[in-house]
């Protein structure tokens, strides 16, 4: 896990050091371990390096291989990096280091853009060949390791970082807001889909996207995995037991993947189905002392802030080394700061400080961790999946539970100069008339799984984890995984509650208390019932000079917002307050 920035020209001008610099020095906490820089006349590449697998100096990057003609910078993890670097050796290439880093370097030269295809993991790469001038940027098909860009086209040059700060770092980005990445920040639970972010002249590389840049700044992507909800014809003959049978083996094999690593691997365990199965899923594989971490709140609204009973339980019945740990809400409110400048972009679920908090705690004991994020999306855990199974409007009634707000709500809220359409709607429109997935709950599923888990908890553990050098491996994501869910039939996933055949495949597993509790979430109440010092905070943030200045919010919908906070909560009941106080919070955060 690492962090990675760089920048090329087209114009034939030399590829600023000092830019390149500039953003790789505040991406060190994603990589306390090392750093680098490769300037080769137009082109510069920035690294920070995390030390997991090949812990020597011959694994650093930024890495070139003379004879091939190719410098990369990475970020991430290839799980089946041996058996590729046996048969790139059986191809007759030659390998200098250990790790999985010159694997991808290798894969690339002998296969081209249809390397990715090979790869088990999660990655961010650039990759640079030195006879064409050609720089090629790639992503993991889920997104787990995110990837900013700048293209600017006016000094003809681009720029990459494993961070929208870290560009902000080098200078000269377009910092205004985006209108319609306000409107699904607004609108579409905060999710703003790549390639947009908030700021116009920053962008992320989809998911499963390679983008081919040519020495003269032409740009071609290729997409190179989607998720199909297509089913075979036997699959709706396909028994429970067999599905449970085919997932369970499928999640053994995600778990055991993960474990690839020159240091020990831990686990987040919440104390949920998720994280629980995870535990007991490693414990078959022979696992021994294991530690495992939770993390817990002072209660607020009549609402508990921990699970530690679930957690506990756990941890007691596999002989875990668990570590529980409890904040106060004094240490809660002198966190927040910290917690909105380690976002890429802003995230309004509560749970960040949580992930912040354990992550800060955890880095202390290990360097890897497992945790359970996207299960939820994969095997259809959210309430909102049921009413979708018979649905003649789709589009309506996945809004309808989603949407933070509607268009009439939209435009009472920001200033008039920032409404500009419904793109919002638009965009679920669009998705869901894609071909691959023709049941109303199947299109949810996969605008759920492949848009908004890769825009909010697979970014928001990757930025709070990677605040303190720790790398998150999500084994609910491995893409075999994912597309055998895709064609599980929903009615095995939607039933019991919602993710039926996971908690099938549990049953075999882990203890009963676990899996027939009410579900729940990570609990940080005192955001969520905003009062005293907390509405202090976001009152003087929103009415001060630089709020004021910037003109986002109409200050009617502000007051609406100020007199009754706990009145004014979305349909998945989040705060409306805290959601435009965080925008704003993240925008001073940053320097914007």
């Amino acid at each position: 896990m690492c962090g990675i920035s760089g920048e090329i020209t087209f114009d034939g001008s030399f590829a600023s050091a000092q830019a390149v610099e500039a953003m790789t020095a505040p991406m060190a906490p994603r990589g306390p371990d090392g750093h680098g820089l490769l300037l080769q006349g137009r082109a510069c590449l920035g690294h920070r390096r995390l030390k997991i697998i090949d812990l020597s100096d011959r694994a650093q990057q930024p890495m070139t291989d003379p004879e091939l003609g190719l410098s990369i910078v990475f970020n991430g993890c290839i799980y089946n990096y041996k058996d590729l670097r046996q048969e790139l050796e059986g191809k007759g290439y030659r390998f200098f280091s250990h790790g999985d880093t010159e694997v991808i370097l290798k894969a690339y030269h002998a296969w081209g853009l249809e390397a990715p295809k090979r790869f088990h993991g999660m990655f961010a790469f650039a990759i640079l060949e030195r006879d064409s001038g050609r720089l090629v940027l790639g992503r993991d098909r889920l997104g787990i390791k995110p990837l900013y860009l700048v293209e600017d086209h006016a000094r003809h040059r681009l720029r990459f970082a494993s961070t929208l700060p870290a560009l902000l770092a080098g200078g000269d980005v377009d910092t205004a807001i985006d209108h319609v990445g306000l409107h699904h920040y607004m609108t579409f639970h905060a999710v703003v889909p790549a390639p947009l972010t908030l700021l116009r002249g920053i962008r992320k590389l989809p998911p499963a996207t390679l983008a081919v840049f040519e020495a003269d700044g032409r740009r071609h992507d290729h997409v190179y995995w989607t998720l199909s909800f297509d089913r075979r014809a036997d699959d709706a003959e396909t028994s429970a037991s067999a599905w449970r049978e085919q997932v369970r083996a499928a999640l053994h094999k995600a778990v055991e993947r993960r474990l690839v690593a020159d240091v020990p691997v831990g686990v987040l365990l919440s104390g949920g189905l998720d994280s629980s199965l995870i535990v007991g899923l490693l414990a078959e594989a022979g696992q021994h002392g294991l530690q495992t971490f939770s993390i817990g709140f002072e209660a607020a609204g009549g609402e508990s802030g921990d699970e530690f009973h679930y957690s506990d339980l756990i941890a007691r019945h596999y002989g875990t080394d668990h570590h529980q740990i409890f904040v106060p809400s004094e240490r809660l409110l002198d966190t927040l700061p910290r917690t909105i400048h380690a976002m890429s972009e802003p995230m309004v679920s509560y749970d960040n400080v949580g992930f912040f908090l354990l992550s800060q705690e955890v880095a202390r004991h290990v360097k890897v961790v497992q945790s359970g994020q996207g299960a939820d999306e994969i095997f259809a855990g959210y309430h909102w999946y049921p009413p979708l199974m018979d649905s003649n409007d789709p589009v309506a009634d996945y809004a309808r539970v989603f949407f933070d707000r509607d268009q009439d709500e939209f435009t009472r809220t920001v200033e008039a100069g920032y409404v500009d359409g419904n793109p919002s709607l638009a965009f679920v429109v669009d998705h869901f008339g894609r071909p691959g997935a023709d049941r109303a709950v199947d299109k949810a599923l996969r605008l759920d799984s492949t848009v908004m888990l890769v825009e909010d908890p697979v970014k928001r553990v990757d930025n709070m984890t990677m605040a303190f050098g720790l790398e998150a491996r999500v084994p609910f994501l491995d893409h075999e995984l994912v597309e055998l869910a895709a064609r599980v039939p929903p009615e095995h996933k939607v039933r019991d509650g919602g993710k039926g055949i996971l908690k099938d495949v549990a049953r075999e597993i882990i203890p009963s208390e676990v899996i027939d509790r009410p579900k729940g979430y990570f609990p940080v109440p005192a955001l969520k019932y905003i009062q005293g010092p907390y509405l202090d905070l976001v009152r003087d943030v929103l009415t001060g000079e630089r709020a004021a200045a910037r003109g986002l919010f109409r200050r009617d919908a502000l007051e609406t917002l100020f007199a009754d906070p706990e009145g004014q909560i979305t349909p998945l009941r989040g705060s409306k307050l805290w959601q435009v106080a965080l925008l704003e919070m993240w925008l001073q955060s940053h320097g914007l």
